[in-house]
């Protein structure tokens, strides 16, 4: 039996979001299997930081459109032979509705549907974290905090500029960091004591001692409640237990970026908007980034493919320029120009075309001659030569997806069809009506 300095410690990750604001990436996948960063998806910052943090024994709850993720999961994060067993597993936890004829209600009601999990376990604490942000810490830290403070509750509590807060969840503490009030999206968020102008707010990641979890989960389960952590189970028990925001600012990781051997720091980044999402990618693409991928005592995991090297290289009398781009296995670049871009794996640009400032997915062809600029293109499409895209707003919002607030156009993934309707449109099934 695996028994920890901090005891039997079970980790629950939530994974089932729907991920609406980042339609059309997740028409067919749910929000924690959308790709990031060429080969990563979101998902694999919560599992890496939880098993970087030696937490080893994790249930996944799934819920929405997700064989897309429970293929990533079971392909990339299995333990294996001798390893495997009670303590060592990462295993998905599909909606069973063991508490009534219904899915997942939200996320206290995701927790509440699986308690027995948390018996089979025998846990003495559980850290619940959201699978729907990219973001590095040490929970290891979070844990310690924890214990020291005698907590019931711990909440990550990441520090913003107040001005910024009113979108989140706002957490009120005392000089000491107990939290003394806790409110979600309020107009005029608290400041942090000692520090004006600035506002802690919520990650959506708890440690819960196992009692709390259980008669709180069971409480809230009776009450016609919204069954949220952060609506319903946080601010009722910020007056009757002892609950601890915990400083994310403070953690620290272990290890330096080798090429400029400069410390790894804690990142986080809210993706759930699609102007917030290509923001993300775009930060990664500064070789300063707050975010870095090259500290190898702090890898982010994930499945790893037979697929050939990436390949750049002129042709058809085209020369080739690639500045300021991530590119995954198998990408290739012929006699074309990519300048701050992502380009995933075993996509393909073609000759005499230009991709700057976009994100380019798996398995998509970019014809010949095209012109890309701002633009996230989702796995498996095939653009045609001589495609134009970010460069005439009212032309592009005629033809494609346009998200308002950014103007950034979004190529979600092509109609699935049956074979026949490839091969005579007019008597084939489209399938996009179950997406």
């Amino acid at each position: 039996m695996q028994v920890g300095k901090y005891g039997r410690t079970l980790g629950i990750v939530l994974a089932g979001g729907k991920g609406e604001r980042l339609m059309p990436l997740t028409k067919y996948r749910a929000k924690p299997a959308v790709h990031f960063a060429a080969k990563y998806r979101i998902v694999d910052f919560a599992l890496s930081n939880l098993v970087n943090s030696g937490i080893f024994s994790i249930y996944v709850l799934v819920q929405f459109k997700s064989q897309s993720l429970n293929e990533h999961i079971e392909r990339g994060w299995q333990f294996g032979g001798a390893l495997r067993g009670r303590d060592f597993f990462i295993t998905l936890v599909p909606a069973q509705m063991w508490r009534g004829e219904h899915w997942f209600q939200g996320t206290a009601d995701a927790v509440y549907q699986n308690l027995h999990l948390v018996t089979l376990y025998d846990a003495d604490r559980v850290a619940i974290f959201a699978a729907d942000h990219i973001y590095k810490m040490d929970v290891d830290q979070m844990l310690a905090y924890h214990i020291n403070r005698g907590a019931d509750i711990t909440v990550a509590a990441n520090v913003v500029p107040t001005s910024e807060a009113s979108a989140f969840g706002c957490i009120d503490t005392d000089e000491t960091g107990r939290i003394v009030g806790f409110v979600e999206k309020p107009e005029n968020p608290p400041e942090i004591p000692g520090n004006p102008g600035f506002t802690y707010v919520s990650m959506g990641n708890y440690i819960f001692e196992r009692e709390i979890l259980e008669e709180s989960l069971i409480e809230d389960a009776k009450l016609p409640t919204s069954h949220d952590f952060g609506r319903d189970i946080i601010p009722k028990l910020v007056g009757t237990s002892r609950v601890f925001a915990y400083d994310f600012s403070t953690n620290v990781l272990p290890g330096k970026e080798k090429s400029f051997w400069r410390e790894d720091k804690p990142y986080w980044k809210d993706v759930g908007t699609i102007r917030a999402y290509w923001d993300a990618h775009m930060d990664l693409l500064q070789h300063d980034s707050e975010m870095t991928f090259y500290n190898p005592q702090w890898p982010i995991r994930t499945v790893s493919y037979a697929d050939p090297p990436s390949y750049v290289c002129p042709v058809k009398g085209y020369t080739c320029n690639v500045q300021s781009t991530l590119s995954a296995e198998g990408s290739r670049v012929l006699g074309s120009t990519v300048e701050s871009s992502v380009l995933s794996r075993n996509c393909v640009i073609l000759p005499g075309s230009s991709v700057e400032e976009s994100i380019i997915g798996e398995g998509v062809v970019v014809g010949e001659n095209c012109r890309l600029r701002r633009v996230i293109i989702d796995s498996h499409n095939i653009i045609p030569p001589n495609t134009v895209m970010g460069y005439d707003e009212e032309h592009d919002r005629e033809r494609y997806t346009v998200d308002p607030g950014s103007g950034i156009i979004v190529v979600g993934m092509p109609k699935m069809q049956l074979r026949k309707s490839i091969e005579n449109p007019k008597e084939g099934f489209d399938w996009s009506s179950f997406s």
